[in-house]
């Protein structure tokens, strides 16, 4: 989860960022001058929209690094650092990877991968989890964020941003200058948008993103069955993965529903919508019932 939410989080500030700086230029008198150019706006949506999306893209790493004070292993200081290294060059072997730093952080059971690129990729790994799951479900999860690597998930889900970036801001500002158009219909048009357009364009884009932020996380949860299904193919064994899944919710054996189906979301209500992850429950099911 740590991965998603860094990246959506660092792509709602620069897609601010560039906004404002665009609203700063005047950018938006340019296309509402003459009327809303619908052309010209769906480029500049598309041009910050992708550019945001990308630039959250290449600062993955550094911010996942700065963020979660994950400390990449350069020198193994003891057997279990060893361990994590040597167990993430197998499986990225495995997946016809280069190899991918390895980094661990402090705190509850969690892991992530991130990174611009195949080739420029991290895998960390918290203190949390190493010390509460035996090794054969370390190599799971961490068979996991490689098969997230080897899946380019993380530019898969750049490009899905961008392109929800662009309708987003193209959106936003033809609902604000209607919005704008309606407030001053009883007025003689200046040729530049009004108060109601720098308002409404703001509000806008803060729904249509809420809104958005629903697709961008169905496709996220979609991709962690993807990535467990990944991580099974690696190992050559889907049980470590189970029971990587089980440890970490604190399940056991047989408390899943019967009616669970393999690639459902079960439950969850409104807040399920917004989630990065499926119900670890549906994860494992869907495990359970591969061939």
């Amino acid at each position: 989860m740590k991965r998603v939410v860094l990246f959506l989080l660092t792509n709602f500030a620069v897609i601010a960022v560039l906004s404002v700086s665009a609203r700063l230029l005047g950018v938006d008198r340019f296309l509402t001058g003459n009327g809303l150019d619908l052309g010209m706006l769906l480029a500049f949506a598309a041009l910050i929209g992708f550019g945001g999306s990308f630039i959250s893209l290449l600062m993955s790493k550094t911010m996942a690094k700065w963020s979660t004070g994950a400390r990449v292993i350069e020198r193994p200081a003891n057997q279990e650092e060893a361990w994590l290294v040597d167990t993430v060059r197998q499986l990225s072997k495995k997946a016809g990877l280069p190899m991918p730093e390895v980094a661990v952080f402090d705190g509850a059971p969690n892991a992530f991968a991130t990174g611009p690129s195949k080739s420029k990729s991290l895998v960390a790994v918290s203190t949390g989890l190493v010390q509460s799951m035996n090794k054969k479900e370390v190599e799971a999860v961490l068979a996991h964020e490689v098969a997230h690597i080897q899946n380019g998930d993380m530019v898969t889900l750049t490009l899905i941003q961008g392109v929800v970036n662009t309708f987003v801001i193209f959106l936003a500002r033809v609902f604000a200058y209607a919005v704008d158009s309606f407030l001053r219909r009883d007025e003689e048009s200046s040729g530049s948008p009004g108060i109601g357009y720098w308002i409404s364009s703001i509000a806008f884009e803060i729904m249509f993103g809420v809104l958005a932020s629903i697709l961008v996380m169905y496709f996220s949860r979609k991709r962690e069955f993807r990535a467990d299904a990944g991580a099974a193919a690696l190992m050559g064994d889907r049980r470590p993965m189970i029971d990587a899944l089980r440890a970490l919710g604190g399940l056991q054996a047989g408390q899943l529903p019967k009616e669970m189906a393999a690639s459902g979301i079960a439950g969850g209500g409104m807040m399920a919508l917004f989630s990065s992850h499926p119900p670890l429950e549906a994860r494992i099911a869907a495990l359970e019932s591969a061939r």
